[in-house]
C-alpha cells in the first residue's frame, strides 16, 4: 500500500465561502479577517510550480506528522482486523528535488511513525520513499536513494517540467506541433523515451547504484501506454500505475513486454 503525502498547493483546501470562512475562524480562535489573510497569503501566480508537495510539509512540518499518524493508524486498523495479512505501509513524499528536503521530512515521517507504534504496542514495518518528478531529483538520484526506501516516477510532472510548458495549458498548442510533424504524439500520453525518458533511465541507474534492492515505479497516465510500459520494462522498474479503467491495457503490455524483453 502506497500513499502519497499531500501534493496540490495548500491554496485549493482552503475555504472561500463567508460561511465557511466564519466557521473555520471560530474553530481555530481567529478573527475573520484573520483568516481572510492567510488564504490571501497562500495565493500564488504558478501554484504547480510553487508551495506544493514536499515544501508544504518543511514549511508546516505539522502535515506530515497529520498525515503519517493518518497512514499509520488506518494500516494498523486494517492489520486488527486482517490479522493474515502483512500490511507494510509506503508513504511517498513528493515534489522532492534536493536530497536535504526528503531527510527533513523523512525524519518528521520516521518520528512520528516509531511513536504512534510504540503506543499500539506493533512492530509493523513501513518504508519511506519518494516521487521523483523534478528534472534535479533525477540527476542526483543517487544522493536521494541514500534516503528514500523507494523511487514512484512522477511522469506527468517531469514531462511538464522537462519540456517547460504546462499540462494544463499546453493544448493550447499542441495541435500545431502535431500538424507540423514536431511532436508525433501528445507527450503527457505517450512517454517521450528520448527525454524524459532518458532521466528515468538516468535515475533509475543512479538510484540503484546507491541502493541495489530500490523499488521502482512509475504513476500516471504513461502507465496505461503500452509503448510507455514496454518502455519501463526494459529499463528496469518494477511496476506501473495508472487510471483503473487503464488497468487491463497495462497489463497486457507489461505481460508482452516481459515476453519480448525477457530480464
Amino acid at each position: 500500500m502506497t500513499v502519497r503525502f499531500l501534493d496540490p498547493p495548500l491554496h485549493e483546501f482552503v475555504p472561500t465561502e463567508e460561511a465557511d470562512i466564519e466557521l473555520l475562524a471560530g474553530d481555530m480562535g481567529k478573527s475573520v479577517a484573520d483568516i481572510k489573510a492567510i488564504i490571501a497569503s497562500l495565493h500564488e501566480f504558478n501554484p504547480m510550480m510553487g508551495h506544493r508537495g514536499c515544501r508544504l510539509a518543511v514549511t508546516y512540518p505539522e502535515i506530515a506528522a497529520m498525515q503519517t499518524r493518518a497512514v499509520i493508524k488506518a494500516a494498523l486498523n486494517v492489520q486488527a482486523r486482517h490479522p493474515d495479512w502483512n500490511m507494510v505501509p509506503e508513504i511517498m513524499i513528493p515534489l522532492v528535488g534536493e536530497v536535504k528536503e526528503l531527510a527533513f521530512v523523512k525524519k518528521t515521517v520516521v518520528e512520528t511513525a516509531n511513536a504512534v507504534l510504540q503506543a499500539a504496542g506493533s512492530d509493523m514495518k513501513y518504508h519511506v520513499g519518494t516521487m521523483i518528478e523534478i528534472p534535479r531529483a533525477a540527476l542526483t538520484a543517487d544522493e536521494i536513494a541514500t534516503e528514500a526506501e523507494f523511487f514512484s516516477f512522477g511522469t506527468n510532472d517531469l514531462t511538464q517540467m522537462t519540456f517547460g510548458f504546462s499540462r494544463d495549458d499546453a493544448g493550447k498548442f499542441l495541435d500545431a506541433y502535431y500538424t507540423n510533424k514536431i511532436y508525433e504524439s501528445d507527450p503527457f500520453a505517450r512517454l517521450d523515451q528520448k527525454g524524459v525518458g532518458k532521466l528515468v533511465k538516468m535515475a533509475a541507474e543512479l538510484g540503484r547504484s546507491t541502493r541495489p534492492d530500490l523499488k521502482l515505479g512509475i504513476c500516471g497516465e504513461h502507465g496505461g501506454d503500452p509503448s510507455s510500459v514496454e518502455f519501463c520494462h526494459k529499463v528496469g522498474l518494477n511496476y506501473v500505475s495508472c487510471s483503473p479503467f487503464r488497468v487491463p491495457i497495462a497489463r497486457l503490455a507489461a505481460a508482452q513486454a516481459a515476453i519480448k524483453f525477457p530480464r
